[in-house]
């Protein structure tokens, strides 16, 4: 299977040139700020993609699938019928086993925040453990986690998750613009897929992963 992984696309989807796949990820933040008519536009673009599966996450920006997740669940559904939105839920694809979650750690009080300890940790427990990709709108702590700061951001909670009870065989995410590349440790292969740069430029290459 052939996953095609973007996230972070900000509503500059259309700058993005996709390679052939069975399966194109989002892990989230497909808005600048989750209004209704940016989930539509970016519902059409989305369905239009000739991927025959199609999964994707909400993130810290995509406001209307926490305040109104019917909503924006509706909007998905009359473009993009056949995504499957994932919010601490799993779909299985030929076989394969997928899990999405857009939990973050507490950062100026965006979407889908928690803070850090038992609130992030009771989200990962409810990951299966036989998941094959796992897709979280954040990285665990310590991978594809570093800001142009110099800080590690990511979550600790789900870098835990990860060491003793999880072993996917790919590990999607985003959030983290200044993290975008691939990383493997302990089986998995992680992929930050963000698409955009820290100065929000789409000009991050779709990641391509055969698992």
């Amino acid at each position: 299977m052939r996953l095609v992984c973007i996230s972070d696309t900000h509503n500059r989807h259309d700058a993005l040139r996709l390679p052939d796949g069975d399966v194109l990820v989002h892990a989230g933040d497909l808005t600048g700020s989750g209004r209704p008519w940016e989930v539509e536009t970016f519902a059409r673009w989305f369905g239009a993609q000739p991927h025959k599966h199609k999964i994707l996450i909400a993130g810290n920006h995509d406001w209307l699938f926490e305040r109104d997740n019917e909503q924006a669940r509706a909007l998905l559904g009359l473009h993009c019928p056949s995504a499957h939105y994932l919010q601490d839920s799993g779909v299985e694809i030929e076989g394969v086993k997928f899990w999405g979650s857009p939990w973050t750690p507490l950062f100026l009080n965006w979407a889908f925040n928690l803070k850090r300890g038992l609130p992030l940790a009771n989200k990962w427990v409810r990951v299966p453990s036989d998941t094959q990709v796992l897709i979280t709108h954040g990285p665990p702590h310590g991978i594809l986690d570093l800001t142009r700061h110099g800080r590690n951001v990511g979550c600790e909670e789900l870098a835990a998750a990860l060491e003793n009870r999880l072993r996917p065989k790919v590990h999607v995410f985003g959030h983290i613009h200044e993290g975008y590349g691939t990383y493997t440790r302990n089986g998995t292969k992680f992929v930050n897929a963000s698409s955009c740069t820290e100065f929000y430029e789409a000009t991050h290459a779709p990641v391509v992963i055969d698992c």
